[in-house]
């Protein structure tokens, strides 16, 4: 195979072929890394990278393929976190000069979920300060570039995922959107993105998450991709009082089932411009 249909390879195919030891996590994981210290000085989508810890995941998910044990559903996947979302052991500046040293001793609970499902992280990726717009860029990384067209923007703020996502830095990222910071990179980078309905995937409150506003989300490519991830993030919580229950069905597993009929609304000009 080569390397550029691995590096766009979709990750419900990776997982499969991971599992069946037709392709190690390792070859993935290194192919796509390899792609990164090419590209990413070009469009600036990654921030912080993690390789030595990437390897050292998906080392860990192939032994487990090895000695058979039990597969989490992404297991070996590379995946992206973007860097409003805090990494234990990993710098988290949330796009602001104040955090720019800023290193968590614990990993919040979506990244854990995303963890415990046996992802491969292959770093953080680039956002606005706090998030606060649409564009991608900040006074620490500078300006994450639109892989299409570096003359335009990505988007914000989950731009750096959707630019990584779009140039096959790692299949998938996750991003977090409160007024379209999903929406509008993914649109922008061509990409599949959702923002989750409020509770879908819990969030539970911290100072720094913007809890009632911001949701977390997958950025994919392939839309069973985004099944696949959102499978993993969403589902009850106690602790978030606003959560809602775990889906009965399986997001993979209801994707087959055709509406019977469907509404689409759009907006030539949003109300205003």
């Amino acid at each position: 195979m080569k390397k550029e249909e691995i590096c766009y390879m979709p990750a419900y195919k990776m997982v499969n072929a991971i599992k069946n030891q037709e392709i190690t996590s390792e070859e993935i994981t290194e192919t796509i890394i390899e792609r990164i210290e090419r590209i990413n000085p070009i469009i600036n989508a990654y921030c912080t990278p993690t390789f030595d810890l990437a390897r050292e995941l998906a080392k860990k998910s192939d032994d487990k393929v090895k000695k058979g044990e039990k597969l989490g559903p992404l297991n070996g996947i590379p995946t992206s976190i973007k860097d409003l979302n805090k990494t234990g052991g990993i710098r988290t500046t949330f796009g602001c000069i104040i955090f720019e040293d800023n290193v968590p001793d614990q990993d919040e609970f979506i990244v854990k979920k995303l963890k415990d499902a046996g992802i491969v992280l292959l770093g953080k990726t680039n956002s606005p300060a706090f998030g606060h717009k649409a564009v991608t860029d900040n006074k620490i990384f500078g300006e994450t570039k639109n892989p299409w067209n570096r003359d335009m923007t990505p988007g914000g703020s989950s731009g750096g995922a959707a630019a990584a996502v779009a140039s096959g830095l790692g299949p998938l990222a996750q991003g977090s959107d409160g007024g379209g910071s999903i929406r509008v990179p993914s649109c922008l980078c061509g990409v599949f993105g959702i923002k989750p309905s409020y509770g879908r995937v819990p969030r539970l409150w911290d100072k720094m998450s913007f809890y009632r506003l911001s949701h977390n989300g997958p950025i994919v490519r392939n839309v069973k991709d985004a099944a696949l991830m959102l499978d993993v993030m969403a589902g009850s919580n106690d602790i978030d009082k606003y959560t809602l229950s775990t889906p009965e069905l399986s997001y993979v597993n209801v994707l087959q089932n055709v509406p019977k009929k469907i509404r689409i609304g759009y907006s030539l000009d949003l109300g205003y411009v």
